[in-house]
């Protein structure tokens, strides 16, 4: 039996057992314990932290605990917002156990895909609040369901709606104090992050351009430093066959590489989880939009005093995807195709040199 089978066993059993035993689903009361339930990617999880200021201000006094995979963990270990993160994956039965017994809660909210409201459930949370949509089953222990906005939003800004109560102050670089990091090699400053990894070969750069402009820093004053993932050695080594700039790609942890950020000049990076964490470090940020929305991603209503620029085309011909976390979403335009389905990201390839350090420019002037 797997892993992920043994955590669905014990959520579905411990759901429907607490639901079985508990008494009524509507709010009331004073909210003293509240969950936030999710199982997000870095940039998404990173991007609920509107949610987790709203819910400090409307609940000055209560426990607030947010779920986050195992190695986002130590982002949180200065407790921003006073959260407490605790780690869930589905592909380790032990974090789903260790999470059953943390309930009860008195309330949780939901984001992404809500069949993590049975988890919710599963921890004793009296009432569950989600975005409207998807499949029924799923929402069996959803009290609350509130639609997504009929015009464009930030996803930060959407997951807070689901809170009732005024907006949270907009982020400032001293709400989110840094994790002590490991020791690492720290460049030289003034510096420039430069992330080639993505999560997908969709959202990659073509490594000429990525010369290009690390050239283009060089002649700014900037010293380059790349950054990628484990495992995505090769991409930097495209980039830069000469080796001519130093790298710490597959060497840091989230933790050493918020501190990277912190003290770099510039980062430039694909839509990923690593240009989100460039705007938790308030490093000013270029992100590289193919197949994502920018929209989606825009600093918003909470992010807004952050310096951040979006640079792709604002349409693309294959971006006409409307579906957000499983719902259709008629302002969203976007691209979830696979590397099967697309034979090369156009959409990436559009971007060029000049556009992107017109942003930079613009940052680094600010």
């Amino acid at each position: 039996m797997g892993e992920r089978f043994s955590t669905r066993a014990l959520v579905v059993s411990r759901a429907l057992a607490r639901r079985a035993m508990s008494g009524a689903r509507a709010p009331h009361g004073p909210i003293a314990r509240a969950l936030v339930a999710h199982n997000l990617l870095l940039g998404d999880t990173l991007m609920l932290t509107p949610l987790l200021a709203k819910l400090r201000a409307s609940h000055p006094e209560a426990e607030i605990t947010l779920l986050a995979a195992p190695a986002f963990v130590p982002l949180y270990s200065r407790a921003p917002y006073g959260v407490r993160a605790l780690p869930f994956t589905p592909s380790d039965a032990s974090t789903a156990r260790a999470l059953v017994r943390e309930g009860p809660f008195d309330l949780a909210v939901v984001a992404g895909d809500n069949r993590y409201s049975w988890l919710a459930a599963a921890m004793g949370a009296r009432h569950i609040v989600a975005h409207a949509g998807g499949p029924s089953r799923s929402n069996w222990f959803v009290d609350t369901q509130r639609p997504y906005p009929d015009e464009p939003a930030a996803w930060g800004d959407m997951v807070a709606d689901l809170v009732e109560g005024e907006d949270p102050s907009p982020y400032a670089r001293s709400d989110w104090p840094s994790p002590d990091p490991r020791p690492f090699a720290r460049p030289e400053a003034p510096y420039a992050v430069l992330h080639v990894g993505a999560s997908t070969p969709l959202k990659q750069w073509v490594p000429e351009r990525w010369s290009a402009l690390a050239d283009a820093l060089n002649e700014r004053g900037l010293r380059v430093v790349w950054s990628a993932g484990r495992g995505e050695e090769s991409i930097v080594a495209a980039c830069d066959p000469a080796s001519r700039h130093a790298t710490l790609a597959g060497q840091l942890d989230l933790a050493q590489l918020r501190c990277l950020l912190e003290g770099a000049r510039l980062l430039v990076a694909p839509d990923t989880g690593v240009s989100h964490l460039g705007r938790v470090a308030w490093t000013p940020t270029v992100t590289l939009f193919g197949p994502g929305s920018a929209a989606v991603c825009d600093r918003g209503r909470f992010w807004r005093d952050t310096p951040w620029r979006a640079v792709g085309a604002e349409t693309f011909p294959c971006r006409n995807e409307q579906v957000l976390f499983g719902r259709k979403v008629t302002w969203v335009r976007r691209c979830r195709r696979t590397i099967e389905e697309c034979a090369e990201p156009r959409c990436m390839h559009a971007i060029s040199v000049e556009a992107v350090l017109s942003a930079v420019d613009e940052l680094l002037r600010g």
